[in-house]
């Protein structure tokens, strides 16, 4: 397969991928119904660049294949997997001859039974694409970028900001990239990679300017702000393509997750020295790199701050149980901490505890009704340790309270029930979901509060700005905050902060 001239025929380009974020501490499993599954027009919608009236929609051909993306959660079923990896492969070469493909990838997928799942998926797109091909990744910063994963791509690149806030005009940019070399009939730059041993259980990717209203003062922009700055400035030298850097996943147990650094060129020589400068400046930052918020290493003592405060409602985030994360989000360790305080177990403060993942606690709740007293036993949903860890065993909590609200038929949450005991109430989940917005609240408000407790890790700007304060506690759970809590026990050691006086590492990139 040669590549096109601009003047002989538009290129043509496939874009699809499989998206999800595992972690493998949690006895959640992904299953193909987890999977939104877009193929054919309605996959060319998804990426606006790629209609007809699209920037990029001109230029090239596009040829939409498949894209399956599953919220975060526990690793992927291994069939799910293969049903999907089959289909996508079946969709490459059903499109005939492809100049290039847009892989759309998270880049921190657990399947049961793999080590490197999207570098399984790469592999065998590749090889059904054939060598000529240039695939060029986005992917999010959570990602791992392995050398198997990177010698199987011509252009890799990652968000620059967070929450997310570029995922778009990240699958943009690697389109971009892509169109611009076949257009120029160039092929494969070189690729400057570089694993940084270090493995942060905070992602260090600053949000966009302004900070959203309510932002407290307590995170430091820098030095994260500067240092993920610079692979936009690095693109534009002469001879770069483009520069990222990846954080790596902390709540999966495999040997390939650690920070990365990828800075591709047509200048190897510059793409090296650029991608050995950004690596050496992630490794000495390594200590200064925050988390997203104010963090309490102790739950108790982030309750008994929270409502010391004068500020109302204060958001505590529950950030070992995140869904949004990849955690079960069925663990009642922020529950039973909330009720052993005495002021919110009688009543004299309050507490809205959304978004525990129950569904047999909330089909009791419904068999009830409104206003029955009902004693339900909450945690585990999906295990007997909720977590899948040795070092979270929470059994599950056995709550007693009164219903008081019951909402079916949730569009994230499923069935809902708001059960009350003291000043504390809960809303209990039929289905597993992170609470991101107002309307994940059981239609509670939470300006009704004291406390606003959500499983997070990172609370969206929506309730950030709900909230007069807020704070992290770094709880237990599948995606704890605290990484030496997890085990790990097949991490390539040593690795930061799990071996803190560990030397100084070889960062010299590799030319691929």
């Amino acid at each position: 397969m040669s590549t096109p001239s601009p003047a002989a025929r538009r290129p043509r380009v496939g874009v699809g991928g499989v998206s999800v974020r595992s972690s493998t501490f949690t006895l959640h499993r992904t299953g193909y119904d987890d999977f939104r599954v877009t193929r054919g027009a309605a996959l060319r919608a998804r990426y606006p660049w790629a209609r007809p009236d699209g920037a990029l929609g001109g230029p090239v051909e596009w040829v939409p294949l498949l894209h399956a993306e599953a919220p975060p959660g526990g690793p992927v079923e291994p069939e799910a997997y293969r049903r999907l990896k089959a289909e996508l492969l079946d969709r490459v070469r059903q499109a005939g001859s492809l100049d290039g493909l847009v892989l759309d990838i998270h880049g921190a997928m657990s399947v049961v039974g793999l080590d490197d799942a999207e570098a399984d998926l790469t592999d065998a797109v590749r090889e059904v694409l054939g060598p000529r091909a240039l695939i060029s990744a986005a992917m999010d910063p959570y990602g791992n970028v392995s050398r198997r994963l990177a010698g199987r791509l011509d252009l890799v690149t990652a968000h620059r900001l967070a929450p997310r806030q570029d995922a778009g005009a990240t699958l943009e940019r690697a389109a971009r990239k892509l169109v611009e070399r076949l257009l120029a009939g160039k092929g494969r730059p070189h690729l400057a990679w570089v694993q940084v041993p270090v493995l942060l259980p905070s992602l260090p990717v600053p949000p966009a300017p302004p900070v959203p209203p309510g932002e407290p003062a307590g995170p430091r922009p820098e030095p994260a702000r500067s240092l993920y700055g610079r692979p936009a400035s690095i693109e534009e030298l002469d001879g770069i393509v483009d520069a990222a850097v990846w954080a790596g996943f902390p709540w999966a147990d495999e040997p390939r997750c650690k920070a990365a650094v990828v800075v591709t060129g047509d200048d190897p020589v510059l793409a090296v020295e650029e991608a050995r400068s950004l690596a050496k400046e992630y490794w000495d930052l390594r200590r200064d790199l925050v988390s997203p918020g104010p963090t309490a290493d102790d739950a108790d003592a982030c309750v008994e701050a929270a409502l010391a405060s004068p500020a109302r409602p204060f958001l505590i985030g529950d950030s070992g149980d995140d869904p949004a994360a990849g955690g079960a989000g069925d663990l009642p360790y922020m529950l039973g901490r909330l009720l052993a305080h005495e002021a919110l177990a009688t009543g004299r403060a309050t507490a809205l505890l959304p978004g525990i993942t129950a569904p047999a606690a909330v089909a009791r709740c419904f068999a009830a009704g409104v206003g029955a007293t009902v004693r339900v036993s909450v945690g585990g949903a999906y295990g007997a340790s909720g977590s899948g860890t040795e070092h979270a065993p929470f059994e599950p909590y056995e709550f007693t309270g009164e219903v008081v609200a019951l909402h079916p038929g949730d569009a994230a949450g499923g069935d809902l029930a708001v059960v009350r005991r003291g000043g504390v109430t809960a809303v209990l989940a039929g289905r597993r979901t992170p609470v991101r917005t107002r309307a994940d609240l059981g239609g509670l408000d939470p300006r009704g509060y004291d406390l606003l407790v959500v499983k997070t890790g990172r609370p969206e700007p929506e309730l950030r700005e709900l909230a007069a304060d807020w704070r992290l506690a770094r709880t237990p759970g599948a995606v704890d905050q605290d990484l030496p809590r997890l085990g790990h026990r097949r991490l390539e050691r040593p690795l930061f902060p799990l071996d803190p006086g560990m030397p100084a590492p070889d960062l010299a990139p590799e030319l691929l």
